[in-house]
C-alpha cells in the first residue's frame, strides 16, 4: 500500500471533527414546536386517509422552515424516552427532506444533522442505528462524501469501539456507503479511502461477533466485480479469509461467503481455479442449505461457472452430485405455493389488480431478410424470455435459479448430462404427489434446448404424457406443461401433423379458455410458440383455433387479454396471406376493433393492441381495407400528439410532462403493418395525411426506437407510393446517411434498408423517364451513403442482419448508379459476396446481384483479387432468372477468354448437387490458384444452359 498508508491513518485519527460543535449544541428544540412535531408524527401513523392527508398537508408547511429538520433528527437521536417506531419515521422523514431539499438546507442546519448522526450511531436500538446509517448513506449521495471529510475517519475509528453497538452502527452505515458509492470510493477524488478501508474491513472478518464478520463481507463484496484496486492488492488474503469463515454457524455470514465467491469466479477465477475441487465441495452443500437465502446464493455460482470455459473441465466430476441437487431445488416451496394460491383452481371471474400486469416495452419493428433455413432474426434483436415459467411469482428464488441452471448446464455438457437425469425423470413424472410430478415437468422444459438431441428416442413416449398432463386437475401442473410442451414445439412440426401436433394444438386451445388464469396465460404463451414452429401447418385449422381465441376474448382478464393479443399477432405473422378469408376476417375483426374503440390514447393498453393490428393489418392485406381508414387516422394522430408534447416539454421542461415515446412508436409500426399490407391501396390515405411531415420530425427524434420505426415506415411507405416520398427525398436522404451508425444497430439497419428502397424506386422512375438514362434522381446521394455503407461492411463483428441489409443496399446503389459505385468495388466485394450467399432467392437479391453485375461490367479490375468469392456468391442462387442468368454468363465468360488471374491460394466452397445448386458446402474443394496459373471454370448449366449435369469447378 506504499509508505503513505501511515500517513494517511494518523490524518484519519487526528481528523478534528468538532468545527461546528460549539455553534451546534446551543441549539434546543421550543418544547411546544417539539410537541407540535411528536403529535404529526403519531398522526401519521393513523390508518385513517383523512388524517393522513392532513398530515402530508402540515409536512409541506413545516418543510418552509429549515429549523423543522433539527426538530426531526432531535426526535431521531435525543428523544430516548419516546417509542421507536416514533423516533425511526422521524428519522425517515428528514430522510426525505434530505433526498428533496438538502441543496435549500441553512449550513448550520445540514452541520447540527450531520454530528447528531455520527454522535449516535451507536445508539442502543438496532432499529434507531439502522436509521441514522441509512440517514448518513442519503446525505453521503447527495454529493456530500467530498464535504463531509470526517465522515469515513469517523465511522473507520468507531469500528474500533468496545461497545457492540457502536462497532455494529458505524459498520451498517458503512455497509450502506459502500453499496451506494462504491465507484466514489475507488477514485481520486477522495484520494483512494479504500486503501484503509479494504484491510480495516479484512481485520474483521474474525469478529467474534457474526452480525459483525456479515457487514465486514459484505462491505468487502461490494468492489468485486469493479475490481477495485485496493482489492486486488489484498485478494489473497480476502480469498484466505473467506475460506476461513466457509463452515460459519451464522447464515448470513454464510450468504456472503457464497456471494463473495460468486463474483470471484467472475472476476478473478485465475485466483480460484487452485481450490476449485474445494470450492465446488462447498457450493455443493450450501446449494442444500436449509436457510433458502444461502442456498439461491450457492445456486447462483453453477449459474456463473456454466459461463466459464473451464467449466465442462472442472465440473464433469460432480455432476453425480449436483444434478439431484438441482432437481430437488426445482421443487415448490410452501411459501411459493401459497403465494400463487396453488389451491385455487378456478379464478378466471376474479378481476386483476393492477400490480399484477408487468409494465410492457414495445420492441420496434426491424427490417430483416429471408435465409434458406426460414426468416432470418439477428441474435442481437432477439429478446426471448421464454425460460420464465414462474412469471407470477416475480422474485428470483431457489426453484427458477436451479431451473436456470439446469439449463445453462445442459447447454455445456448436452447429451453428457442424461445419463444422470434420466434415472431421476422416470420417478419425477410418474409420481403420485403432484408437486413432484410438477417439478420433473420443469425438468424436461429445462433440459430441452441443451439436450434435445438425445431427448429425442423418448419424445414418442414422453409428448403423449405432457399433453395428458394438460388435462392435470393441479393448476400448477397444467400450467407448467404448457411451457414444457412449447420448449419442445419445433421437435412436435418435425413429426406427421396427426401424430403429435393436432392433438397438441387441441388440448392448447382447450387450456386457453381453462378455468384459471394462470393456465390460460401459460397455454396462450405456449400457442404462440407453436404457431411460430409451426407457421402454415396450422391452416387448416384455422377456422378451430380463431373461435377458440375470439371466445377468449370474453371469457379473459385485463392481464390475460394482452398476451392474447400477442398470440392473435403471432398467428397473422405465421400464418401470412391464408388469413385474408372472409370468413376468418369476420370472426376476428368485429372483437378487435371493439377493444380498439374502448381504449383511449393515453391507455398503455394500446401498446400490445397496436402491435397485434399491425400483424394483422400485413396479413390480411386488401382484406384490412374495411377498416384501415379510422386505425390510420388514430395512428396519425397519436404520432402528433406525441410529437406536440414532446415540443411543449422540451420549451417548459418545468410545466409539462415528458411524453411516453411508446405511443408514437408502436403507431408508425402499425402505419408500417398497413403500408405493407395494403400496398398501394394506402396511397390515399397518404395523400390526405400529413404523414410525411410527421416522418420528417420522428427521422429526427433524439430516441433511438423513434428513429428505428421512422425508417421502417419509409421504406414501406417507399414501396407503397413513393410519388409520396419522392418530393421529399432531398430532405430524407442526408437524415438517413448520418443514422448509417453500426452504434445503434437496428436503427443503422433500417435506415440502410430505406435507403435501398429509395434508390430502387429512384432507379425506376428514371427508366420510365429517361428510357437507358438510369438513377440520374439518384446521383447526388450516392456521396452521402456510400462510404458509411461500405465501412460499415468491412467492419469486423457487424451482426449477421445488418451486413446482409448493407450489401443489398450497396448493391442497388450499383445497380441504379454504377458509375458512381463501381470506383468502389474492389473494397467491398469480398464481404459483399460472403453476405449475400446464404440469403433465399428473392426480388432484393436479385435487385442487387444485378447491380453488383453492372458494377464489375464498368470496373472488371475490381473484382480480379476477389473473383473466386463472387463465383462463390453466383452458385448460391437457386433459378435466378433468365436475363440475370444471362448477366452471370457474360461475366464468367469474359473472365475465362481473359489473361490469367492474377490471384491468392483460395480454399473454394461449394454444393453444387445434380439440379440443384444448394447454399451450404457438402463439398469441399481446394483449388489454388496461384499467381501466373492459368484455369478453366466448367458450370454446365451457366455455359451451355443445361441444368441436369452436377456443376464443378476445376483447376
Amino acid at each position: 500500500m506504499g509508505s503513505t498508508s501511515k500517513d494517511e491513518h494518523e490524518k484519519w485519527s487526528h481528523q478534528e471533527t468538532s468545527i461546528y460543535k460549539s455553534i451546534l449544541m446551543e441549539w434546543q428544540p421550543d418544547e411546544q414546536g417539539l410537541q407540535q412535531v411528536l403529535q404529526l408524527l403519531k398522526d401519521s401513523q393513523s390508518p385513517n386517509t383523512a388524517t393522513q392527508r392532513a398530515v402530508q398537508q402540515k409536512l409541506e408547511q413545516l418543510n418552509q422552515f429549515p429549523d423543522f429538520n433539527n426538530y426531526l433528527i432531535f426526535v431521531l437521536t435525543r428523544l430516548k424516552t419516546e417509542d421507536e417506531p416514533t423516533r425511526s419515521l422521524s428519522g425517515l422523514i428528514l430522510k426525505n427532506n434530505v433526498k428533496a431539499h438538502y441543496q435549500n438546507f441553512p449550513p448550520t442546519v445540514a452541520d447540527f444533522i450531520k454530528q447528531e448522526c455520527l454522535n449516535n450511531i451507536g445508539d442502543s436500538s438496532p432499529l434507531i442505528r439502522a436509521t441514522i446509517g441509512i440517514l448518513i448513506t442519503t446525505i453521503s449521495s447527495k454529493g456530500e462524501l467530498q464535504t463531509w471529510p470526517e465522515l469515513l475517519p469517523q465511522l473507520c475509528n468507531l469500528l474500533n469501539s468496545e461497545d457492540y453497538n457502536t462497532c455494529e452502527g458505524s459498520f451498517g452505515a458503512l455497509q450502506k456507503i459502500c453499496e451506494d458509492s462504491s465507484e466514489l470510493l475507488d477514485s481520486d477524488a477522495l484520494n483512494r479511502p479504500l486503501n484503509i478501508m479494504i484491510p480495516k474491513f479484512l481485520q474483521f472478518f474474525k469478529h467474534c461477533s457474526p452480525k459483525i464478520r456479515s457487514h465486514a463481507i459484505a462491505c468487502v463484496n461490494q468492489f468485486i466485480i469493479g475490481r477495485a484496486q485496493a482489492l486486488m492488492d489484498n485478494i489473497d488474503t480476502f480469498i484466505e479469509s473467506l475460506f476461513a469463515l466457509a463452515a460459519d454457524e451464522d447464515s448470513e455470514v454464510r450468504k456472503n461467503v457464497c456471494r463473495a465467491l460468486v463474483m470471484l469466479l467472475e472476476v478473478r477465477i485465475d485466483r480460484l481455479i487452485p481450490h476449485m475441487h474445494s470450492i465446488i465441495q462447498y457450493m455443493l452443500q450450501r446449494t442444500q442449505d436449509p436457510d433458502e437465502n444461502v442456498s439461491l446464493e450457492a445456486c447462483e455460482f453453477w449459474l456463473t461457472l456454466a459461463e466459464q470455459p473451464i467449466c465442462k473441465e472442472v465440473l464433469s466430476g460432480h455432476l453425480v452430485q449436483l444434478i439431484p441437487i438441482l432437481v430437488n431445488g426445482m421443487k415448490y416451496s410452501e411459501i411459493d405455493i401459497i403465494l400463487l394460491k396453488g389451491d385455487v383452481e378456478e379464478d378466471e371471474a376474479v378481476p386483476d389488480s393492477e400490480q399484477d400486469i408487468k409494465p410492457r416495452f414495445h420492441k420496434s419493428r426491424t427490417v430483416t431478410l429471408q435465409h434458406e433455413g426460414g426468416e432470418g432474426e439477428d441474435g442481437e434483436d432477439i429478446d426471448e424470455d421464454d425460460d420464465d415459467d414462474d412469471d407470477t411469482l416475480s422474485d428470483w428464488n431457489l426453484r427458477k435459479c436451479s431451473a436456470a441452471a439446469l439449463d445453462v448446464l445442459a447447454n455445456v455438457f448436452r447429451d453428457e448430462l442424461l445419463p444422470h437425469l434420466l434415472p431421476l425423470l422416470k420417478g419425477l413424472l410418474f409420481h403420485p404427489d403432484w408437486v413432484i410430478k410438477e417439478s420433473g415437468i420443469l425438468v424436461l422444459g429445462a433440459i430441452a434446448e441443451g439436450c434435445m438431441q438425445g431427448m429425442v428416442p423418448y419424445l414418442p413416449e414422453l409428448i403423449p404424457h405432457l399433453i395428458q398432463c394438460l388435462c392435470d386437475k393441479k393448476a400448477l401442473v397444467r400450467s407448467i406443461a404448457c411451457w414444457t410442451l412449447s420448449r419442445y414445439a419445433h421437435w412436435v412440426v418435425g413429426q406427421p401433423p396427426d401424430s403429435h401436433l393436432k392433438p397438441l394444438m387441441t388440448e392448447l386451445l382447450k387450456r386457453i379458455l381453462d378455468g384459471n388464469k394462470r393456465v390460460q396465460e401459460a397455454a396462450c404463451s405456449a400457442f404462440a410458440t407453436l404457431e411460430e414452429e409451426a407457421c402454415t401447418e396450422l391452416v387448416p385449422y384455422l377456422s378451430f383455433i380463431l373461435d377458440t381465441l375470439v371466445f377468449a376474448f370474453g371469457k379473459y382478464q385485463h392481464k390475460n387479454l394482452l398476451i392474447l393479443y400477442d398470440a392473435i399477432g403471432t398467428l397473422a405473422d405465421s400464418v401470412g396471406h391464408h388469413l385474408n378469408q372472409p370468413e376468418y376476417i369476420q370472426k376476428l375483426m368485429p372483437p378487435l376493433i371493439a377493444k380498439w374503440n374502448e381504449l383511449k390514447d393515453e391507455d398503455k393498453d394500446l401498446f400490445p393492441l397496436l402491435e397485434c393490428l399491425s400483424s394483422v393489418a400485413t396479413a390480411l392485406q386488401t382484406g384490412f381495407l374495411p377498416y384501415c381508414e379510422p386505425v390510420y387516422q388514430r395512428c396519425v394522430t397519436l404520432v402528433q400528439k406525441t410529437l406536440a408534447q414532446a415540443m411543449m416539454y422540451n420549451q417548459h421542461p418545468d410545466q409539462y410532462e415528458a411524453p411516453d415515446k411508446d405511443f408514437m412508436i408502436v403507431a408508425l409500426d402499425l402505419l408500417s403493418g398497413l403500408a405493407e399490407g395494403l400496398g398501394g391501396s394506402v396511397e390515399q390515405l397518404v395523400a390526405r395525411s400529413n404523414i410525411m411531415t410527421l416522418l420528417f420530425q420522428c427521422m429526427q427524434d433524439p430516441m433511438p426506437e423513434v428513429r428505428q420505426s421512422s425508417f421502417a415506415l419509409l421504406g414501406d411507405l417507399t414501396k407503397a407510393c413513393f410519388p409520396h416520398v419522392k418530393p421529399c427525398t432531398a430532405e430524407f436522404m442526408p437524415i438517413l446517411g448520418l443514422n448509417l451508425n453500426p452504434e445503434f444497430i437496428s436503427v443503422c439497419n433500417n435506415a440502410t434498408w430505406a435507403i435501398g428502397e429509395i434508390a430502387m424506386q429512384m432507379g425506376s422512375t428514371d427508366k420510365m423517364a429517361e428510357g437507358d438514362c438510369a438513377g440520374s434522381d439518384m446521383q447526388p446521394y450516392v456521396g452521402l451513403v456510400l462510404n458509411n455503407l461500405v465501412e460499415i461492411i468491412n467492419r469486423p463483428n457487424t451482426p449477421k442482419t445488418l451486413l446482409e441489409n448493407t450489401a443489398i443496399t450497396i448493391g442497388r446503389l450499383g445497380y441504379v448508379c454504377p458509375q458512381e459505385v463501381a470506383p468502389m468495388l474492389q473494397q467491398f466485394i469480398r464481404p459483399w459476396c460472403t453476405s449475400l450467399r446464404n440469403i433465399r432467392d428473392n426480388e432484393e437479391k436479385d435487385s442487387a446481384f444485378r447491380g453488383i453485375c453492372m458494377m464489375i461490367g464498368a470496373n472488371p479490375g475490381g473484382v480480379v483479387q476477389d473473383f473466386i468469392f463472387f463465383c462463390d456468391a453466383v452458385a448460391s442462387w437457386v433459378s435466378p432468372k433468365d436475363d440475370l442468368r444471362d448477366m452471370f454468363y457474360k461475366i464468367l465468360h469474359g473472365f475465362k477468354d481473359q489473361p490469367p488471374l492474377q490471384t491468392q491460394d483460395i480454399p473454394v466452397r461449394f454444393n453444387l448437387r445434380e439440379g440443384y445448386w444448394g447454399t451450404h458446402p457438402s463439398v469441399l474443394m481446394h483449388c489454388p490458384y496461384r499467381a501466373g496459373e492459368e484455369w478453366d471454370c466448367n458450370w454446365p448449366w451457366l455455359l451451355s444452359n443445361q441444368t441436369t449435369r452436377p456443376a464443378t469447378l476445376c483447376v
